[in-house]
């Protein structure tokens, strides 16, 4: 799948596509049916469909000191986006020369002339250019003046609300990976390389793949259910996780540790992604090492109960 830059031209084939325009960084209920819109129109007319995304976040870029918040990286949006049927990934690198452009010059300078792009998709919230000034009305009406077709597509509903980013976040805070995993089509997952640590886990009798969390969002901290999924071969496990800072151990010290069932391979140095099922339990910090373990013992079989469950 073609990564492009918004800051270069793209190759003729490329021209005359159909954009699907948006942050589309959980890639949830919502942006599917923007980027379905797209690719829709795309195949109808015999053109390619891109999607497009932000990079960084244009909240990163105004408030650099906000909490992590990202629900996926761009590695893991190029494979969703592609996995719907996009010919393309389109990265708006968001930075104070794109932060400064104009709604207008956007559209006529970027759209048309950098990209000849033949039309736009987008939701209804959607804006661009200095300011935030650019909206839906200015793609249909400035736009069409020039030639950009475009489209609007409504707000999904889901779970009795409006699907949202918003509304994923907050129910991965609140320890409701379900509920996330419901509005995103997938269950939230932590990419990573699997680190050294201090074997801890080993010694109680629990090994685990250490990876820092970076940008993403975190997730209540806690004991989940987990799988992991090996990338370089593609294997799948299961397992029990903690996210959070290991209270039962000095110093404090931010990771994500999984555990995972009957493996004994080395995963030193690989990049694996973890995926959250179920909330099991909150951080907490225990009298003794074996009330620790005991509770551990717990927390896999509750794991291993539930990652084994048909589903419904």
């Amino acid at each position: 799948m073609r990564w492009l830059d918004h800051r270069e031209p793209v190759s003729e084939a490329l021209r005359g596509a159909i954009i699907a325009l948006g942050n589309f960084d959980g890639f949830h209920r919502g942006h599917q049916a923007v980027a379905g819109e797209a690719i829709d129109w795309a195949h109808a007319e015999g053109r390619p469909s891109i999607i497009a995304t932000f990079d960084p976040h244009p909240v990163r870029f105004f408030r650099p000191d906000a909490p992590p918040f990202r629900l996926t990286t761009l590695e893991q949006r190029q494979e969703l986006y592609l996995g719907a049927g996009a010919t393309a990934m389109l990265v708006f690198h968001f930075d104070a020369e794109l932060s400064g452009t104009s709604a207008e010059d956007f559209i006529t300078e970027i759209l048309i002339k950098r990209f000849g792009a033949h039309g736009v998709v987008t939701g209804g919230d959607f804006t661009f250019g200095k300011g935030a000034k650019g909206n839906v009305d200015l793609l249909r009406g400035f736009g069409g003046e020039h030639g950009l077709e475009s489209r609007i597509v409504s707000p999904v509903e889901g779970e009795g609300a409006i699907v949202s980013s918003s509304r994923i976040r907050e129910a991965l805070r609140e320890g409701q990976p379900e509920l996330a995993a419901e509005l995103l089509t997938r269950p939230f997952a932590i990419r990573g390389i699997v680190e050294h640590g201090d074997k801890n886990g080993r010694e109680l009798g629990y090994p685990t793949a250490n990876l820092h969390v970076e940008s993403y969002l975190r997730p209540k901290y806690g004991v989940y259910a987990v799988t992991g999924k090996v990338l370089a071969t593609g294997e799948e496990l299961k397992g029990a996780a903690n996210m959070g800072i290991r209270p039962q151990f000095e110093p404090p010290k931010e990771l994500l540790e999984p555990h995972f069932f009957d493996f004994s391979g080395d995963l030193y140095g690989q990049e694996i992604e973890i995926a959250f099922h179920h909330f099991l339990r909150g951080e907490a910090k225990f009298d003794t090492l074996d009330d620790l373990i005991a509770q551990m013992d717990k927390d896999c079989e509750e794991a291993r109960r539930l990652l084994s469950a048909p589903k419904a």
